[in-house]
């Protein structure tokens, strides 16, 4: 990726999804949240209990290569499925999605 001058914008949104592949999170982006990083830079986030894949800011949740760096497909796929579920009872207060 490589920065283009003057390409600048801003959209409003209720909802952002950051699918970054195998590359490492982008740091600058992470620090712009004001996110918990692990030892390798990744976001920090629990995977269980209360607040399972919430990130430091509460309104913030990350899975798959963000939180656990590079891996298999199969592990962002479980943990997009789990981290839906956290998401939908912070919203809501509960949730009927599968874990």
């Amino acid at each position: 990726m490589s920065e283009v001058p003057d390409s600048e914008f801003e959209l409003k949104a209720d909802l952002v999804f950051l699918a970054m592949g195998f590359v490492s999170p982008v740091q600058q982006v992470l620090d712009a949240f004001g996110v918990q990083k692990d030892p390798r830079g990744n976001v920090r986030a629990a995977t269980e209990g209360e607040g399972a894949y919430q990130t430091s800011n509460p309104k913030l949740f990350a899975a798959g290569d963000m939180r656990r760096g590079q891996s298999l497909v199969v592990w962002a796929i479980r943990e997009g499925r789990q981290c839906a579920r956290s998401v939908d009872e912070f919203l809501m207060g509960s949730s009927v999605l599968p874990r």
